[in-house]
């Protein structure tokens, strides 16, 4: 009997703010490439979560500023508030001494 190897388990991308897929930050756009699940249904889904009691504007800013930027295509330039938010993260999840992992 012959045995054939076992497939390597299907890796999923990293979580990241997509560099493509924006329409604000990127959010949406980067957890539809982590999950697969349409961009458009994040985005359906951070509307209501807003319309019914603004969790929707809290979870998304929070996601803004605490997932990594993914790289921009070539020629496109970052937005506004992106160096900001770039700062913001890299002070929120800097390690402080003795504190790595």
């Amino acid at each position: 009997m012959t045995s054939t190897p076992p497939l390597p388990a299907p890796t999923r991308p990293e979580l990241r703010r997509s560099g493509t897929d924006r329409m604000l930050g990127g959010v949406c756009g980067g957890l539809a490439e982590y999950s697969g699940i349409d961009a458009v249904l994040w985005r359906v889904g951070a509307v209501a979560l807003s319309l019914a009691g603004g969790a929707g504007v809290v979870v998304y800013l929070l996601l803004w500023v605490l997932v990594p930027s993914a790289p921009l295509p070539a020629g496109r330039r970052p937005g506004v508030l992106e160096p900001l938010v770039d700062r913001v993260h890299a002070v929120l999840t800097a390690r402080g001494p003795g504190g790595g992992a």
